[in-house]
């Protein structure tokens, strides 16, 4: 073999340069290799072999027990981590995110592990996967879309889990947000699994976002009825309902409910001014005007907040009735009631069948559709005879 790549080196020009140079050594070890196993005896050539066959079954036992016992290690730390977002309380979005990428990303060092234990060199074989990733990469935009999506979805917040959502054509609650896809529950509970690449980039319809919503019904009255009667009517049920609101509510006061006046100074602002009114060498007089001087800013700080609430305008929830159409056979009522997300269909189910029950009882009528037929006098007597 050396003396045909000699040959081959006086007739090719370049051959020998030193790209090839690399070459002919590494042609020349594998020659002594060969030649260092032909000169064995058959006894050497066995004992090499069981050798060889006993380190790789040791190493093959080994890998095993690594195996076993980083996947036991891996459950164990995601269960960890697991434990430390319930008991911090992390989103549950979040939270399965990182669960799903923690879980990836250790399984995959446990392999690269156990092949560097069985031999197998573990530089060559990340080389490989990185220049497999390249290709990998392209064949797989889409999955890699997905990720980029599940990242964009954690951070911007279209929705969490729980939420009721609408999206291509499904509409469920969210179930778990993974890395590559988020499960939705329907309705008739059944769960599909939707890219997020499509609800990062897309509509997506969120019914749980807000705090309230407004139902809409369609009332439609006989004409000659009393729409008055009808609108009075319909909001004594409401006045009588506690899960319809029923007045204006002040943007001012209701974030001063919510808020509780906890934000009116900083944490760290109000435990130093205490601690310095507390101070065991101070007079009675200087912690009472320390104090003073907490309550006169947490008082600034909230007088600038109410300010700034009273620019914006207050939303109206209060009930509305009005005259929707004129319509051929009936007046269509349009009513529109405020509800808390969470009680929309119950109320919107009630109140249809209340309506039925109970605007009769006032004296309003449900019309039909009806058709008048007018036929000339002589036509009407010629049938008759």
């Amino acid at each position: 073999m050396i003396n045909i790549f000699i040959l081959l080196q006086g007739l090719i020009p370049g051959i020998g340069s030193a790209e090839t140079a690399k070459t002919t050594e590494e042609v020349a070890k594998a020659s002594g290799e060969v030649d260092k196993w032909k000169a064995l005896s058959l006894e050497d050539l066995v004992s090499r072999l069981a050798d060889s066959a006993v380190s790789f079954a040791i190493n093959l036992a080994v890998a095993i027990v690594v195996f076993y016992a980083g996947r036991f290690v891996i459950k164990k730390i995601y269960k960890l981590i697991s434990s430390i977002f319930q008991s911090r309380a992390i989103d549950k979005s979040l939270s399965t995110f990182v669960l799903s990428l923690v879980n990836i990303v250790l399984y995959f060092i446990l392999i690269v592990t156990v092949i560097g234990i069985l031999g197998i060199e573990t530089t060559s074989f990340l080389a490989l996967f990185a220049s497999a990733g390249v290709a990998i990469g392209m064949a797989l935009s889409g999955t890699l879309q997905n990720f980029a999506g599940g990242v964009l979805i954690l951070l911007l917040k279209p929705y969490k889990i729980g939420d009721y959502i609408e999206v291509q054509g499904y509409a469920g609650t969210v179930k778990e947000i993974q890395i590559f896809f988020t499960v939705i529950t329907t309705a008739d509970n059944k769960s599909i699994s939707i890219p997020n690449g499509g609800l990062s980039t897309g509509s997506v319809n969120n019914y749980s976002r807000e705090e309230f919503r407004r139902v809409d019904w369609t009332v439609s009255i006989s004409y000659g009825d009393d729409v008055q009667s009808a609108r009075e009517a319909i909001l004594t049920m409401f006045a009588a309902d506690d899960r319809i609101m029923q007045a204006q509510i002040s943007a001012a006061a209701k974030d001063i409910s919510d808020n509780n006046d906890n934000e009116s100074l900083p944490k760290e602002e109000v435990e130093a001014d205490v601690a310095e009114a507390d101070a065991p060498r101070r007079s009675v007089m200087d912690k009472l005007l320390g104090r003073r001087r907490i309550a006169k800013a947490a008082l600034s700080r909230l007088d600038d907040r109410l300010k700034k609430r009273r620019e914006e305008p207050a939303p109206d929830y209060s009930p509305k009735i009005f005259v929707g159409s004129l319509a051929a056979s009936s007046v269509d009522l349009t009513v529109r009631a405020w509800t808390k997300s969470e009680n929309y269909w119950g109320v919107y189910f009630y109140y249809n069948e209340l309506f039925y029950n109970e605007l009769p009882k006032h004296g309003i009528n449900f019309p039909f559709p009806q058709l008048d037929v007018h036929l000339p006098v002589g036509a009407v007597s010629q049938e008759v005879k």
